[in-house]
Formats: C-alpha cells, sequence, structure tokens
C-alpha cells in the first residue's frame, strides 16, 4: 500500500472482532497494521488467519479503486496543465494562464421582476399586463414576496395569475377591461 497515508476500516467487521477474546483482537488489529505497511505479516494462528481473510480481501478491493481513482486524477491534472499551457500567453518573458472563462447564452430574458428563488420575464408581465394593470400585479408581486410560504412556488408568473384572478373574482370582466383601457390611456398621456 505504498504512497498511500491511509486506508478504510469499515465498521461491519465489529461483529467478528466481537467475538474475539480481547488478546486475539488486539492481535488481528496489529496483523492489520502490519498488513497496511506492507511487512507481509504471516500468522500460523488459523483463528487469526480466518478473521482476517475478509479485512484483507476488502482492502485490496479499496487499495485497487484507489489506484484508479489515482490514476485518473493524474491523467486528469496532466490534461489540465497542458490546456492551460496552450491557452497562456507570454507577458514580459513570463508565461500567463488566462483563467477567465466566458459563457456566451443566446436566450436573454429581460427580466421585470425576481426575488428569491422567482422571477417575472417583461414577457410575462406583458401577458398578465393585458388583463391586469400595472397597480394590480405590482400590488400581488409585493404579497407574493412577502409571503412566508412563497418557497414552495415554482413560478412567479402562475402563481400571480392565480393570485390575481382571485382577487379580482369580485370584479367583472368589464371593470377589468374598462381599468386596463384607463391604464393604457394614462400611460398615453403621460408619454406626450
Amino acid at each position: 500500500m505504498k504512497n498511500k497515508k491511509g486506508f478504510i476500516l469499515y465498521a461491519d467487521i465489529n461483529t467478528t472482532v466481537n467475538k474475539l477474546t480481547d488478546e486475539y483482537a488486539g492481535k488481528l488489529f496489529k496483523h492489520i497494521l502490519s498488513y497496511v505497511n506492507d511487512e507481509e505479516p504471516t500468522t500460523s494462528d488459523v483463528l487469526l488467519e480466518i478473521a482476517f481473510e475478509p479485512i484483507k480481501q476488502q482492502l485490496r478491493r479499496d487499495l485497487k479503486k484507489w489506484e484508479q481513482q489515482h490514476e485518473q486524477r493524474i491523467l486528469a491534472g496532466k490534461k489540465s496543465a497542458e490546456i492551460r499551457k496552450r491557452n497562456s500567453t507570454v507577458v514580459n518573458g513570463r508565461s500567463v494562464s488566462s483563467t477567465v472563462n466566458v459563457n456566451v447564452n443566446d436566450n436573454v430574458i429581460n427580466i421585470y421582476r425576481k426575488f428569491s428563488h422567482l422571477s417575472l420575464s417583461t414577457d410575462e408581465f406583458n401577458k398578465l399586463n393585458k388583463l391586469y394593470t400595472k397597480e394590480q400585479i405590482d400590488r400581488v408581486l409585493d404579497a407574493i414576496e412577502n409571503f412566508a410560504n412563497n418557497k414552495k412556488y415554482k413560478s412567479l408568473y402562475l402563481t400571480s395569475r392565480n393570485w390575481l384572478a382571485k382577487e379580482n373574482t369580485n370584479t367583472s370582466k368589464d371593470d377589468h377591461l374598462l381599468n386596463h383601457i384607463k391604464t393604457q390611456l394614462n400611460a398615453g398621456n403621460t408619454r406626450k
């Protein structure tokens, strides 16, 4: 087990160790330590050999797995070093590696409102604004933001649409349309 500074001893050997006397448990532990330190221990004690065999097999499996992972990490490190070397530039006679990663996303979304884990895009706002006034929408968004259980919601658009519908069940559609027209007229007058 060269180059390894530690090993895993699994708790399930407790059933085996508990069946041994304290003297044999101590001998087993010393035998394990001798084995993991590449001292190639031998014993003529059959009981100790029987108790050690499943532990030895598990240690071998763990060592094989560790060696594979170690080799993969070495290869990954070499690959990373090659990439850094390829991407480095020379400045004033010194090689400088670039540590900047640039990700480009073509799907740019304009956000109207965002809080916690929820957001409402401007497109979604415009859909709501066809039925409700900006003031109504903002009031409901404020209420959702201040609602203690808002973490259970997955979509701010759907939640606000439902809240707005519930809030306005007592108001007729004509009233909504009238309010919407007034809002649009007011918006047109303020632009002039």
